[in-house]
């Protein structure tokens, strides 16, 4: 048996603004399906969550979800999927667009049921188009919703509802999107491994999403990474899809591939402390892209690079020649795009600190945040979990994070009453207000 085991396509998603971007994550996809499905001949495809990058999908998102599925439909290929934090349905409506897609043949999408309080697992129907298990030859693939900050309650309920719905010499396969502690790239809640692995009673292999990184636990829970880079923070991240074989003694041999299309990155930093003019520090910048900014060649899709530049300047920030450093990157490395950060501090903000000489930047913001923390009688006892909400939220921003994951980790960093059921409740209403 043999299998492709994808996550965190993101269909749709327009990054930096940029309008080459959704096609971006299209090429990257259908790359991964005719080189790694089609190609392998594998058995069936599994999506562990965030197929498509909103819950709103325009109908361009929408051809491209057509044109990938049809690919596998006609290859006899099945696809099995679960809903991710970005394609869910709305908490109004049990309606989304991949249900649709299931609705249309395209797919099969897998979610429990819950009645009474309990956790239910019904096979699938072909009439209705909805279950929460499917059999594909021996393997048997079972599905689980979005849980975010309540995945460590959901685990034990999952394992129960499995456990009655397990087939005798069958491969058994769980599709969870979430977070695994030690794994998670931002410091927000994640499922502990101690509940994770209660699963092995009832798993073969869990098939995991949500983080935009690859890794794998004991040969046995596997997270590809995204398919595509969705903010340049993950550059350096290994990303791609898992090609996985099982022998009839039900062992697993996984092989990472990554060899597909995808949008080249680049992430490039000038130190400007100690420089007094403005053109000395474009002429430095413009050096390190001379020796260092990878460029488009032989055919390769053109870059993206950012750069930062940190430090203490000497003279007024509104003097960089911002535009004229990109304007120059541009030419000499035709990228596709050019960001630059600008997180130098100038020596006037450094003096009136009153700290250290080389005190970084979020430094110095902390301290501004704190003292005006402090000044409000309401929030005296809580300077350091707010400040630290603050600060973490704007690198989480700067780093194009969603506002899901955005809100999780303000939420558990303020809200007094940090049980998973009231951060949820006030998380999901603080999204829904985003929206």
């Amino acid at each position: 048996m043999k299998f492709l085991h994808i996550s965190d396509v993101h269909l749709g998603w327009t990054r930096y603004q940029l309008n080459e971007s959704p096609r971006d994550f299209f090429d990257a996809w259908i790359d991964v399906l005719q080189k790694y499905a089609i190609g392998e001949k594998v058995d069936f495809v599994i999506m562990a969550g965030d197929f498509f990058h909103k819950r709103n999908v325009p109908p361009e998102t929408m051809n491209y979800a057509f044109a990938g599925l049809s690919l596998l439909k006609d290859a006899g290929i099945p696809a099995i999927s679960i809903e991710g934090n970005h394609d869910q349905k709305h908490t109004d409506s049990e309606y989304s667009w991949l249900r649709s897609l299931a609705n249309w043949n395209l797919l099969y999408l897998l979610e429990p049921k819950k009645i009474d309080g309990k956790m239910i697992y019904q096979p699938w129907n072909d009439d209705d188009k909805e279950g929460g298990f499917v059999d594909i030859g021996r393997a048997r693939i079972f599905g689980s919703d979005w849980y975010g900050a309540s995945a460590n309650w959901a685990i034990p309920m999952l394992t129960e509802a499995m456990k009655e719905n397990l087939r005798e010499d069958a491969f058994h396969i769980l599709l969870l999107h979430t977070d695994v502690e030690g794994h998670q790239t931002h410091p927000i809640p994640a499922l502990s491994l101690a509940n994770l692995k209660e699963l092995k009673s009832v798993t073969n292999y869990v098939a995991l999403g949500h983080t935009h990184k690859c890794y794998e636990i004991d040969n046995w829970a596997f997270n590809p990474g995204s398919l595509e880079i969705t903010s340049i923070d993950e550059y350096r991240e290994t990303r791609g899809a898992w090609l996985i074989e099982v022998n009839e003694n039900n062992e697993v041999n996984a092989n990472h591939v990554r060899n597909y299309r995808q949008r080249p990155f680049q992430r490039l930093g000038f130190e400007v402390t100690g420089k007094t003019d403005a053109k000395e520090v474009t002429a430095g910048v413009l050096e390190v892209i001379k020796t260092q900014a990878r460029s488009a060649e032989n055919g390769e899709s053109k870059p993206i690079i950012e750069i930062t530049l940190r430090g203490h300047l000497g003279f007024p920030n509104s003097l960089l020649e911002l535009q004229k450093i990109r304007e120059e990157t541009q030419k000499m490395t035709d990228a596709l795009h050019v960001r630059i950060k600008n997180h130098s501090v100038p020596v006037d903000y450094a003096v009136a600190a009153d700290l250290e000489e080389d005190a970084s930047r979020e430094k110095l913001e902390r301290r501004v945040i704190e003292d005006l923390i402090f000044r409000d009688n309401r929030y005296k006892t809580r300077v350091e979990d707010i400040s630290e909400a603050v600060i973490g939220a704007k690198r989480m921003a700067l780093s194009d994070e969603e506002p899901e994951k955005i809100l999780d980790f303000i939420a558990l960093k303020t809200i007094s009453d940090s049980s998973p059921n009231k951060v949820k409740e006030q998380t999901h209403s603080e999204s829904a207000s985003l929206h």
